[in-house]
């Protein structure tokens, strides 16, 4: 057993046991129905491990969270058994680990994480008319093929990246327009390509200056050339969509190089919004801005489940909560389909208008699979800690902006 799974396990003990302490209603009472099956497939070995396991971690703690508040109460308090899936960080076995699920009769699949990997499982998930709940995986592809079993409860692709325009333009002019050349870093994938060329085409149109536009491969073993060429452009901006390892690198590059730049402005970045990369390499990390998934800061149930992962030695992420929110949203879809069956669920969440969630969101509005509620936020790395930083309604800190 690895350091991440005996963490996730002290987590999930802990959760448990307060659970049974506090004698919440019907816990015991749901130990004596039908469980009902969820599948949770996440890729807890190979490149996207970190981000698989987070991500477990998230579902197990709202398993366990609906259990100890009674189970599905309009199925007589049936708790919910969580049938777990590696992916492997593989698209080809994420679809032999959905027809296994299959045989083994879950209601519904949560997660994925990347993007290749949701295009594969809710691919293969559509053929036996299971609901697929996507975590994270923002390419639109995943929501634009008409299949009915597919929801993305976060934002995707198109969403983030128009929001990561209109919040940086907004953020630069507040701030007496500091910014006006960007150097584009990406991961060369189906991600960050697409993303790039979005930048490309749209930054331009609010003024700036694309200097240039730096692809590297994932994984990346060194990014000294890139810095090379950073340092000699002299950019207002650096942004980086890049896998966590690949920003990590190249962040602690570009300090040891002492490349310098008015802002650090990341888009659905894989270490920017993360407290590994903040605790491990605090200096590399500090003051660097993300467009991304983020829970609400100031949700009460948020503050809670952060608070107990925290105490538990484990480090908060977005991951946690999109899939603690994710089953929550599953859970709220059987109450109101009053059974478990595939295709009622389906019905409940395209109908849903679910709020009991921990995201900075709106309610579930599902059009084609998407959720129209869910909007990505704006963090910065301030001091040590992840802070919301915009828009003002969700933020608890001001921008630390230009640098």
């Amino acid at each position: 057993m690895n350091a991440f799974d005996q963490k996730r396990r002290q987590v999930l003990k802990y959760g448990m046991a307060s659970a049974v302490m506090l004698g919440v209603p019907g816990f015991s009472r749901a130990q004596s129905v039908q469980p009902i099956k969820v599948g949770i497939l996440q890729p807890v070995t190979g490149t996207f491990a970190q981000d698989g396991g987070l991500g477990r971690l998230g579902a197990e703690l709202a398993i366990a969270h609906i259990n100890a508040q009674g189970g599905i109460k309009a199925l007589g308090g049936a708790p919910l058994e969580m049938v777990f899936a590696d992916a492997r960080s593989n698209p080809e076995v994420a679809v032999q680990e959905v027809e296994q699920l299959h045989n083994q009769g879950v209601v519904a699949i949560v997660g994925g994480f990347a993007s290749p990997i949701c295009l594969a499982a809710t691919q293969a998930a559509s053929r036996y008319d299971i609901p697929y709940l996507v975590d994270v995986g923002v390419s639109d592809q995943i929501v634009q093929r008409g299949l009915k079993n597919t929801f993305r409860f976060a934002p995707g692709f198109g969403i983030c990246s128009q929001s990561a325009i209109d919040s940086l333009v907004n953020m630069n002019e507040y701030a007496g327009s500091p910014a006006k050349t960007v150097v584009l870093v990406h991961e060369d994938g189906l991600f960050g390509s697409g993303l790039a060329k979005l930048m490309q085409t749209e930054l331009p149109k609010h003024g700036f200056e694309i200097l240039d536009v730096i692809a590297h491969p994932t994984p990346a073993r060194d990014m000294s050339n890139v810095a090379l060429r950073i340092r000699s452009l002299r950019p207002d901006l650096i942004i980086p969509s890049s896998y966590y390892g690949e920003t990590v690198l190249l962040m602690r590059t570009l300090q040891q190089q002492r490349v310098r730049a008015k802002g650090i402005y990341a888009v659905l970045n894989g270490a920017a919004s993360n407290f590994r990369f903040v605790k491990e390499f605090p200096q590399a990390a500090e003051n660097i801005m993300d467009c991304n998934h983020w829970s609400d800061p100031r949700n009460e149930q948020a503050q809670a489940l952060r608070k107990h992962v925290e105490d538990s030695g484990t480090t908060w992420t977005y991951n946690i909560a999109l899939n603690y929110s994710n089953v929550l949203l599953l859970a709220d879809a059987l109450e109101r389909a009053g059974k478990a069956d595939r295709i009622a669920v389906i019905e409940a969440l395209q109908t849903s208008q679910f709020d009991g969630h921990i995201m900075p969101y709106g309610p579930t509005r599902f059009v084609d699979g998407q959720n129209m509620g869910g909007a990505p936020v704006v963090t910065q790395v301030q001091q040590g800690d992840i802070k919301v930083i915009y828009p003002s309604e969700f933020a608890d800190a001001k921008p630390n902006y230009p640098l």
